[in-house]
């Protein structure tokens, strides 16, 4: 999470969701004036009552003013009706960063006109600040507009960004829909624990913490996941014994990467929508 927001001037936050409302939260904590920002959002989820307590004002119709960002968070089938009444809200140099899945850059300057635009997938880890944000941004997006961009996407973890639109649809099957992924492999090693004569509850608890603990333990590591995978493999061991099935030519690498194509090729589907 970001040490300290700088001021951005006027925000709109077009959508206050659980994303939405994940990275409002990390503005705040990272020093932002929460009276500098706006919800626009009939119905704001009721975790946010206190960020209104704090100052973040909440608006049912675009505001009057004229604002330096908008962050788009809402559904994107949603999109193009939520962004209709924003023109007047706008100015020209006005930064727009869409969450929205599947939005292309093209979509969001057909609706909102020629702007500078920040098409960003963030995953759900960003829910608790653990998230990881891959970002794309448009030729009129200025280095300091950039560098704002990346002040507030980095409110929910690191963000890396590309150098093609294209690039996002790859980010999006390999870190937005990767959770899942994780989530599955969770799943799976806890029903493998019951099959191998676990009591269920103990065989979660196993796998989730496991997962957890091995996720934080690259993190914190300087060590390649090759490595720390190594490094718990011992020779003709258990481990071993396991890797040599996750392994083979029919094991894990090659569900993988067909299920990583799978998601790319979805993602690409979707934004010509």
């Amino acid at each position: 999470m970001t040490a300290g927001i700088a001021p951005v001037g006027r925000l709109l936050l077009l959508g206050g969701g659980n994303m939405g409302g994940a990275m409002l939260r990390g503005w705040i904590e990272g020093g932002l004036d929460p009276a500098s920002v706006t919800i626009l959002d009939p119905n704001p989820s009721p975790a946010l009552g206190d960020v209104f307590e704090r100052g973040v004002r909440h608006a049912t119709s675009a505001p009057d003013e004229r604002q330096d960002v908008v962050i788009l968070a809402v559904k994107p089938q949603v999109l193009a009706e939520a962004v209709a009444p924003l023109r007047p809200a706008l100015k020209d140099e006005t930064l727009l960063i869409s969450v929205a899945a599947g939005r292309t850059v093209a979509f969001i300057e057909e609706h909102l006109g020629q702007r500078p635009v920040v098409r960003a997938m963030p995953n759900t880890p960003a829910l608790i600040g653990r998230g990881i944000t891959g970002a794309f941004a448009n030729a009129r997006v200025t280095p300091g507009l950039k560098a704002t961009a990346t002040d507030l996407l980095s409110a929910c973890g690191p963000v890396e960004w590309v150098s093609s639109e294209d690039d996002i649809d790859r980010v999006t099957a390999v870190s937005g829909s990767g959770p899942a992924y994780v989530f599955l492999l969770a799943e799976a090693l806890a029903q493998a624990g019951v099959k191998a004569g676990l009591d269920p509850d103990l065989a979660i608890r196993l796998a989730r913490h496991t997962v957890a603990g091995a996720g934080e333990l690259m993190i914190r590591s300087d060590d390649p996941p090759a490595q720390l995978r190594r490094n718990v493999t011992s020779p003709k061991g258990t481990t071993e014994a396991a890797l040599g099935v996750l392994m083979a030519e029919d094991g894990l690498q090659p569900l993988m990467t067909k299920a990583v194509a799978a998601a790319r090729d979805r993602a690409v589907e979707l934004s010509k929508g």
